[in-house]
C-alpha cells in the first residue's frame, strides 16, 4: 500500500473516528426523531420493507436529499466520489453522451453502452429497473434518498445485480402544499433550474409536479487546424450516420426534464401513480488523443496466402502486406497514408490498388466516392490529403482540432404505478408496474484532426415493461419478517452502429435486434431467534429467454478489395466467408439467434445483536447476469459470436454500530468473492468485442463513519480497500505485454476498480441566531490509481487523484431561503475517466477527460 494512502486512513480515523456503512447524513434522507445533537437515522427499503439502516444486514451507503445538494451531488455518477468502493463514470469508451452510467462496485460492473451487453450493477428508479446503461445516469432533482447496495443482490433486485444496486427513491407528494426549487449560475455559462410543487387534490389524494432544466457549456473548444484550407477532404456526409451536427465546443450539458406523481390514501390502500419526460441534446463528450499508432502491425499483417482461387473467376491477387515499406503489415492509419503517400507503381506492386481506389461498393451508391491513391505524390499539390501522424496527438485536454459530429440526444420516458393493500395488520400485497421507453443518438469525433481517423455514431430505440408483485408480511409477534414475490420483464432494442475508419477505409454499419424475456420468484426470510441472533434465508430463480439478429456490414467492402474480388455476390460471396449470399457486405448470419438462461441465486444470513446499538452479520450470496452476443464483427462469420453467463459467489462480514449516545456511527463490512465466467470487452481487431474472460478472486474492505463532534461540527468519512485480480484467463483472452500495454494475465488486475479509496466531508454549521446559519462543507477524495480498460493501456491508465469539492451556504432563520457558493474540483485535477485503444484498427489511443475546476452559485427557495 502506497504511504499517502496510510496516511491518509490514519488522518481519517484521528479525525473522525472512521467509517459507517451508510452515509447517512444529518441532513437528509427520510428520518426518526432522534435526540437533540444525535445523529439522525436514515430509512431505505433495501429489503422490500422500511427499515433503519442500521437493523440492515448488508452493505449500504446512503444519502439524503439535503447531503446530496450541500456535496454538489447533481446526477448519480457524482456518488463516485464519496461511496467507497464504488465507481460511477458519466461515459463509456466511444459512446459520446454523458448520459451513459458505467458503473462498478466492488470490481464488477459493465463499462459499455452496447444493448447487447447487460449491466453488472442494477439501476432501479422508485422500484423499476433500467435495463440499459444508456440514460442510467440520471438528473437528481427531487430525490428523497439514493441507497447504493454492495455485493450481489439477486436475492430481492434480480437480474443483473451481480456487482449491486442503486436504489434511487423520489419524493412522494405530501399532505400539505409546499413549493420548493432553486436556481445555479457558475463556470461555462452553467444555469440550472429546478422546482417541485405539491399538496392535496382531495380527501386522501395529493399531487406533485417536478421540473429540472441544465444548461452547461462544453470545456473542450474545437480550433481550427493551422494550414487545413490547403488539403482535400471529405464531406461528412459522404459517411453513413444517423445523424449530421457538430459542435464548436464539446462536454456540454443541455437536457430538461418532468416528472409528476399522483398518490391515493386510504385506511388499507395506497396507489402511486408516476410519469417522467426527459430531453437532452448537447454535444458529445470531449475526447482527446494520447498518441497515434499508423506504424504497428494491423490486420493486413504478412502471409504465406497470396491469391485466392474463386469459382469462376480462378486465382484473385491478395493484397501484399509483407513487401515494398511495411514489412510488418498496416493498420487502417498505416493503410491511408500509404495510399495517399504512394505512387502509383507502388502501389500496384503491392497490389493494393482496389483498397486505394474509391471507397463504398455499387451496392451502396450514397457511400461511394473518390478514391486515395497518390493524392500526395502525383505532383499536384491542389488534391493533398493530410496524414495520420503524431500532429494529431492532443496536446491540452481543453482543445481540439476535431470537426466531424458531435452530438448526443436523448427522449427518455416512462410510466410507474405502485399499489399496496393491507391485507392485515401482518400482511401486505405490493405491486409495481412500470414501462419506459428510449430514444438516443450520439455522434463523436475521436481522432482531434479534420480528416476521418475514427469518428463514431450510435442509435438505440428501447422500451421495456415489468411487473413485480410482492407478499410482505412478519409473523410471531414480528419475530419473522418475509418478503415472497414474482417478478415479469420484457424488453426490445434496437441498435446502430456507424462506425467509420481511416477516411472511409473501413465503414461499419451495424443494425441490430434484441429483446429480452425474463421472469422470477424470489423470497426471503428474517427470524430472529433470540435477542442476540437472527436469521436469514433466501432464494430467487431467474429464467431468461433473449433473440438476437446482427446485421453488421462493411459499406466499402474492405474483403473484397482486400483479396481483389470484383463480384459483390457470387461467387466472391461464398469464397470470402460471407453468409449471405442477397447480402453480399453482411458479416453475421441473417437468422434469428435464441439462448436461454436459468439461474437459482441463493443467499443466507446470520445476525448477532449483543446490544441494541450494535450488530454484527455475517452472509454468504451468489449473483448472476446472463450471457449473450457481441453485435461488433469485422469480419465475416458462419454463426453469431456469443459468451456465456458469468457469476459470483460472496462471503461478507461485517458491524453496524451506533456508539457514544448516538454521536458516531461506525459501520464496517469486509468481503471475498470468487467471479466466475467475466465478461469483459476485448479490443480484437478492430472491433471491441465481448467474451468471457476467465476468473478472479475479489476481496477487501470498507469503512464508514459519521461523527457528531459537536451540535455545530459533523464529520463524514470512509475508506475502502479492493483487491481485484485474475486466477485463471481463457486462452483466447490472454494479452501479451507490449510497449503500450500491460496485457491480461493470472494476476493483472480488473478494469475500473481502484484498490483505495479515501473521503473525508467535514460540516461545520455556524448558529447566527435570528440572522439564520452559515454551514461550511468541504469534500475530500483521494483515488488511487485505475485501468480503463481490459488490456490495461498505460495510456488511458487513470491516475491517482485527489478531488476538493468546497461550499458556503448561507441559511435564512425561517428557512425560507439560502444561498450557496461553491467549487467542484477546485484542485483542477485532470484524469481520464474512460478510453479507448485502437492501435491495430483506426491507428490512435484516445481517452475522455473529466471536468475542470468549477465554481457555482445556487440560491433556493421553499414554502
Amino acid at each position: 500500500m502506497r504511504v499517502q494512502f496510510l496516511t491518509s486512513a490514519s488522518l481519517i480515523a484521528a479525525t473522525a473516528f472512521l467509517s459507517t456503512s451508510a452515509l447517512a447524513q444529518e441532513t437528509g434522507g427520510t428520518v426518526a426523531a432522534q435526540p437533540a445533537e444525535g445523529i439522525e437515522e436514515i430509512i431505505v427499503t433495501a429489503q422490500k420493507r422500511a427499515e433503519n439502516v442500521q437493523d440492515v444486514p448488508i452493505a449500504i451507503t446512503a444519502f439524503g436529499a439535503k447531503a446530496l445538494e450541500e456535496r454538489a451531488v447533481g446526477d448519480v455518477s457524482s456518488l463516485s466520489n464519496i461511496a467507497p468502493n464504488v465507481t460511477l463514470d458519466a461515459t463509456t469508451p466511444f459512446s459520446g453522451s454523458s448520459s451513459v452510467l458505467a458503473a462498478y462496485i466492488r470490481g464488477i460492473g459493465q463499462n459499455d453502452f452496447a444493448a447487447n451487453l447487460d449491466p453488472g450493477v442494477g439501476v432501479y428508479l422508485d422500484g423499476i429497473y433500467l435495463a440499459r446503461t444508456v440514460g442510467a445516469n440520471l438528473d437528481l432533482p427531487d430525490v428523497e434518498r439514493v441507497e447504493v447496495l454492495k455485493g450481489p443482490q439477486g436475492t430481492l433486485f434480480g437480474r443483473n445485480t451481480i456487482g449491486g444496486a442503486i436504489s434511487i427513491v423520489t419524493r412522494a407528494p405530501g399532505e400539505r402544499f409546499a413549493a420548493h426549487g432553486s436556481i445555479t449560475a457558475g463556470r461555462f455559462n452553467r444555469l440550472d433550474v429546478k422546482g417541485m410543487i405539491e399538496g392535496p387534490l382531495a380527501n386522501g389524494l395529493g399531487a406533485s409536479l417536478t421540473f429540472s432544466s441544465r444548461h452547461r457549456d462544453g470545456f473542450q473548444k474545437r480550433i481550427p487546424y493551422p494550414g487545413v484550407g490547403s488539403f482535400v477532404n471529405d464531406d461528412d456526409r459522404s459517411f453513413r450516420s444517423n445523424d449530421y451536427e457538430t459542435s464548436s465546443r464539446e462536454g456540454s450539458i443541455n437536457e430538461w426534464m418532468l416528472r409528476g406523481k399522483l398518490r391515493y390514501e386510504a385506511d388499507r390502500l395506497s396507489i402511486t401513480l408516476s410519469g417522467d419526460y426527459m430531453r437532452q441534446n448537447q454535444s458529445a463528450t470531449p475526447t482527446s488523443v494520447l498518441a497515434v499508432t499508423p506504424d504497428i502491425p494491423g490486420v493486413f499483417a504478412p502471409t504465406a496466402d497470396r491469391a485466392l482461387v474463386i469459382p469462376g473467376l480462378g486465382a484473385t491477387a491478395l493484397y501484399d502486406g509483407a513487401s515494398g515499406l511495411a514489412p510488418n503489415g498496416f493498420n487502417f492509419a498505416g493503410l491511408y497514408n500509404f495510399c495517399i503517400n504512394s505512387t502509383t507503381a507502388q502501389i500496384a506492386a503491392r497490389n493494393a490498388a482496389a483498397l486505394c481506389g474509391s471507397r463504398g461498393t455499387p451496392l451502396n451508391p450514397d457511400t461511394n466516392i473518390g478514391g486515395l491513391a497518390s493524392a500526395n505524390a502525383d505532383g499536384n499539390p491542389n488534391n493533398n490529403r493530410l496524414p495520420v501522424d503524431n500532429r494529431w496527438v492532443s496536446t491540452d485536454p481543453d482543445k481540439s482540432f476535431a470537426t466531424g459530429n458531435s452530438y448526443s440526444k436523448m427522449r427518455n420516458w416512462g410510466l410507474g404505478g405502485i399499489i399496496e393493500y393491507d391485507l392485515s395488520d401482518d400482511l401486505t400485497l405490493k405491486s409495481i408496474t412500470g414501462y419506459r421507453n428510449l430514444n438516443w443518438g450520439t455522434g463523436l469525433d475521436s481522432d482531434n484532426a479534420p480528416i476521418r481517423i475514427f469518428e463514431l455514431a450510435f442509435s438505440l430505440k428501447q422500451w421495456q415493461l415489468s411487473q413485480e408483485v410482492q407478499l410482505i408480511g412478519s409473523a410471531l409477534s414480528d419475530k419473522l419478517n418475509y418478503v415472497i414475490g414474482g417478478y415479469y420483464f420484457k424488453e426490445s432494442n434496437q441498435l446502430n452502429d456507424f462506425v467509420s475508419f481511416d477516411q472511409g477505409l473501413l465503414q461499419i454499419y451495424g443494425p441490430n435486434v434484441l429483446k429480452t424475456k425474463n421472469y422470477a420468484f424470489f423470497g426471503q426470510a428474517d427470524y430472529r431467534v433470540s435477542e442476540l441472533i437472527g436469521l436469514t434465508v433466501g432464494a430467487r430463480y431467474t429464467n431468461e429467454d433473449k433473440l438476437f439478429n446482427g446485421g453488421q456490414a462493411d459499406l466499402n467492402g474492405f474483403n473484397y478489395k482486400l483479396f481483389n474480388c470484383p463480384v459483390y455476390g457470387e461467387p466472391c460471396t461464398t469464397a470470402l466467408g460471407f453468409p449471405n449470399s442477397d447480402q453480399p457486405l453482411r458479416y453475421f448470419i441473417d437468422e434469428d439467434q435464441r439462448k436461454k438462461f436459468n439461474n437459482f441465486s441463493p443467499k443466507i444470513g446470520v445476525q448477532l445483536h449483543p446490544t441494541d446499538d450494535v450488530m454484527v452479520y455475517g452472509s454468504w450470496s451468489k449473483g448472476y447476469k446472463t450471457g449473450g452476443w457481441t453485435t461488433r464483427l469485422s469480419n465475416p462469420l458462419p454463426e453469431a459470436p456469443d459468451f456465456g453467463p458469468e457469476k459470483a459467489t460472496t462471503w461478507e462480514i461485517g458491524v453496524k454500530s451506533m456508539l457514544f449516545d448516538r454521536r458516531l456511527q461506525l459501520n464496517a463490512a469486509a468481503f471475498t468473492t470468487d467471479y466466475t465466467n467475466i465478461q469483459l470487452n476485448f479490443q480484437q481487431g478492430v472491433s471491441p468485442t465481448i467474451q468471457n474472460a476467465g476468473d478472479a478472486r475479489i476481496k477487501g474492505f470498507e469503512i464508514e463513519a459519521i461523527a457528531r463532534i459537536s451540535s455545530a461540527f459533523l464529520v463524514n468519512t470512509s475508506l475502502g480497500y479492493t483487491d481485484a485480480y485474475f486466477t485463471r484467463v481463457e486462452p483466447s483472452a490472454l494479452v501479451t505485454p507490449t510497449v503500450y500495454q500491460a496485457g491480461v494475465a493470472v494476476g493483472g488486475v480488473l478494469p475500473k476498480t481502484p484498490k483505495v479509496k479515501v473521503n473525508v466531508s467535514p460540516r461545520y454549521e455556524v448558529d447566527l441566531g435570528d440572522l439564520g446559519s452559515l454551514v461550511l462543507l468541504a469534500d475530500y477524495t483521494r483515488v488511487s490509481s485505475v485501468w480503463n480498460d481490459t488490456e490495461r493501456t498505460y495510456l488511458i491508465r487513470r491516475p491517482k487523484s485527489d478531488i476538493l469539492n468546497v461550499s458556503v451556504t448561507y441559511r435564512s432563520d425561517e428557512g425560507g431561503w439560502d444561498l450557496s457558493l461553491g467549487g467542484t474540483n477546485i484542485l483542477d485535477q485532470r484524469r481520464l475517466q474512460s478510453g479507448g485503444a485502437q492501435i491495430s484498427g483506426a491507428g490512435v489511443i484516445f481517452g475522455n477527460f473529466n471536468r475542470p475546476a468549477e465554481w457555482y452559485a445556487r440560491i433556493g427557495f421553499r414554502f
